[in-house]
Formats: C-alpha cells, sequence, structure tokens
C-alpha cells in the first residue's frame, strides 16, 4: 500500500478552498489549506507536498511569489495553478514559473481539478 499523497491547497476564497479539500480528502489525498503564499511557503520548508494548488491572487505574498520562490529551490512539486486571472500572459507567466496546468477558476468545475489531481 502507498502512502496518501500530500496536496497543498494554496486559495484565500474560503468557500473554494474548503470545496476542495472536502473534494480531494474523500479521494483519498492528504489535504493541508493555507489562504496566503506566505503560509504555503512557510510550511514547505517543513513539509513536502507531492501536488500544489495554487492561486495568483493572494495577500501578503502572490502565487507568481510562491513559484518563483520554489523554482529558486530546485525540484518543484506538481503545481497546478487555479485563478481567474484569465490573460494569457499570465498563463504563460505561471507556466514558465514551473506550474504544470494552469485552470480559470470561474471555467472549470471541481471534478476537472480533482481529475488533474488523479493524474498527477
Amino acid at each position: 500500500m502507498t502512502d496518501k499523497k500530500h496536496v497543498l491547497i494554496v486559495e484565500d476564497e474560503k468557500p473554494l478552498s474548503h470545496a476542495l479539500a472536502l473534494k480531494l480528502g474523500h479521494e483519498g489525498f492528504e489535504v493541508t489549506a493555507v489562504s496566503n503564499g506566505q503560509e504555503a511557503l512557510d510550511l514547505l520548508q517543513k513539509q513536502h507536498y507531492n501536488i500544489i494548488l495554487l492561486d495568483l491572487m493572494m495577500p501578503v505574498i502572490d502565487g507568481f511569489q510562491v513559484l518563483e520562490q520554489l523554482k529558486a529551490k530546485g525540484p518543484m512539486p506538481y503545481v497546478i495553478v487555479l485563478s481567474n486571472l484569465s490573460q494569457r500572459e499570465d498563463e504563460e507567466r505561471a507556466l514558465a514559473l514551473g506550474a504544470k496546468k494552469y485552470f480559470i477558476k470561474s471555467n472549470t468545475p471541481l471534478a476537472v481539478i480533482v481529475q488533474e489531481v488523479h493524474k498527477a
């Protein structure tokens, strides 16, 4: 039996964060949720996460800064960006910084996100 995959949700919209945590927990993932980039970076210094669901627009430290710091540290976890930023430049910047997938929150059902986490 393999260990559970650890997922870190970095999302300041509480309802979405809660819904993702519940759904992924039911799917068998070990889930931790934080509401800003600084909390995420603090946690990532102490624990390894297989997958990170990352919002871009957050208080304290935004998702782009989180990606920059992760990239600077070396091998990155699998990062899936969930954002309402729908500009092509934002998506290209996130992917260039090491994100593997980019979803626009308002256009993406929870089931699609969960499916992508399973694939990762």
